[in-house]
């Protein structure tokens, strides 16, 4: 069974590697849509895979980091497209969640990253 947990987050950024003129290359900001999937089968007792609470007492601390941050202080996201920013979200996660399937990351309602881990 997959269950998930949303989360949503306020950062700036800018992205050092684009092209100049490339709008994304000035300093800006998301409100990040986070979406963490966990797997695994449901326990007889409780009857959940795992509890909704546990799930963000791992991830919470992690997004108080980036929340009204920017996202190129942060050590390992000197780059942070959306794609940097799910790994290394990833990464911060992948100890403390048991059945970790994946993570969603949305810059914008239309535009996102999917990460499954390496």
């Amino acid at each position: 069974m997959n269950i998930y947990k949303q989360f949503t987050f306020d950062a700036a950024h800018f992205l050092p590697k684009v092209p100049e003129g490339h709008k994304c290359r000035a300093l800006h900001g998301h409100t990040y849509h986070l979406t963490v999937f966990i797997s695994g089968a449901v326990l007889q007792e409780p009857g959940w895979v795992m509890d909704f609470t546990d799930i963000k007492a791992v991830c919470k601390p992690v997004l108080d980091r980036l929340d009204h941050a920017l996202l190129n202080e942060v050590p390992g996201l000197e780059n942070p497209t959306a794609e940097n920013v799910a790994r290394w979200l990833w990464q911060q996660f992948e100890s403390g969640l048991p059945g970790l399937q994946k993570i969603e990351l949305k810059e914008t309602p239309a535009s996102g990253v999917i990460y499954e881990g390496d």
